[in-house]
């Protein structure tokens, strides 16, 4: 599907899917009763659920743009088996395979936010050592956030794994090759004449993460990282301000809603997105799901 603006070039969408992974049902929808949520997330015998960690690729005529990283395999068995991570070794570059691509074709790495499930995918192991996947990518990343990631709360603290990123952020930097994104909204990048990639900030779930979004799609993250999330109420218990949460998603569905956008779940095993409608009794509702077909799926 290329994009609605007609002056533009062809824009080709993919979401990619390079792995699963499942994190505890109760974290996942914070105050929501068991007996619901099992409903539409069944746990494993943990009270584990199933994840994904979708990524969104967009292909322009001098570009290859890459929207969050996955989870990255540089944890080891014991990280692996806790999160119950299923993906191939060196998941990006086998995904990016299956398009022709190599991760070194990637010239824009957008990340979302800062946490292990989103930039673990920026590293991989040579020689023992951590190095950058993304040799050629600028890289996007909201300063705001960045600087939260050198001291975050106790509370989240362990969802930022900073000496994995940071050296690798460190050296792009000083190699001109960070775009550090500034302020609530803003242009990240120009996708041709007359279309930009933007972004968004919400604050719930950490301080200023990046929703980038085009003309027809929006990038969630751990705003809504399902299609269950859509409800206001459903709320992660991993969210910082969890009452900012639901703020945020008004305002977000809201924009979405007036930019008739699709949303890209970035967690959901079975949609890999929406669109979304608002009903005066039921509110804020999924009234066209798109079905995960594979772990590429061309939007």
């Amino acid at each position: 599907m290329t994009e609605k603006n007609e002056n533009s070039s062809e824009i080709k969408n993919f979401c990619l899917s390079p792995g699963l992974f499942r994190l505890d049902g109760g974290a996942m929808y914070g105050i929501i009763p068991r007996p619901l949520w099992e409903k539409v997330s069944p746990p494993d015998a943990l009270n584990r659920i199933d994840l994904d960690l979708r990524l969104w690729l967009i292909q322009t005529s001098d570009k290859n743009i890459l929207v969050d990283t996955g989870i990255g395999d540089y944890h080891g068995d014991k990280f692996d088996g806790r999160f119950d991570v299923r993906q191939d070794k060196d998941p990006l570059t086998q995904t990016l395979a299956s398009l022709g691509l190599h991760p070194s074709d990637i010239t824009d790495l957008v990340l979302s936010h800062l946490h292990f499930d989103h930039v673990g995918g920026l590293t991989k192991e040579e020689d023992g050592k951590l190095v950058n996947v993304f040799e050629n990518a600028t890289l996007h990343i909201h300063k705001k956030h960045w600087e939260y990631s050198k001291n975050p709360t106790q509370r989240d603290m362990g969802s930022f794994h900073y000496e994995t990123f940071a050296p690798i952020v460190e050296q792009c930097d000083k190699a001109h090759k960070v775009n550090w994104l500034e302020g609530e909204d803003g242009v990240i990048l120009n996708l041709c004449p007359g279309n930009d990639l933007n972004f968004k900030c919400s604050h719930g779930h950490t301080p200023f993460l990046a929703h980038p979004y085009s003309d027809e799609f929006i990038y969630l993250a751990d705003l809504i990282p399902t299609s269950n999330h859509v409800s206001i109420p459903w709320v992660m218990g991993y969210d910082i301000s969890p009452g900012i949460t639901t703020e945020n998603k008004i305002a977000f569905l809201d924009m979405i809603i007036e930019k008739d956008l699709k949303l890209i779940f970035e967690h959901d095993t079975k949609y890999w997105g929406a669109k979304v409608s608002k009903d005066p009794k039921k509110g804020y509702y999924c009234s066209e799901l798109f079905d995960k077909e594979a772990s590429i799926s061309q939007l």
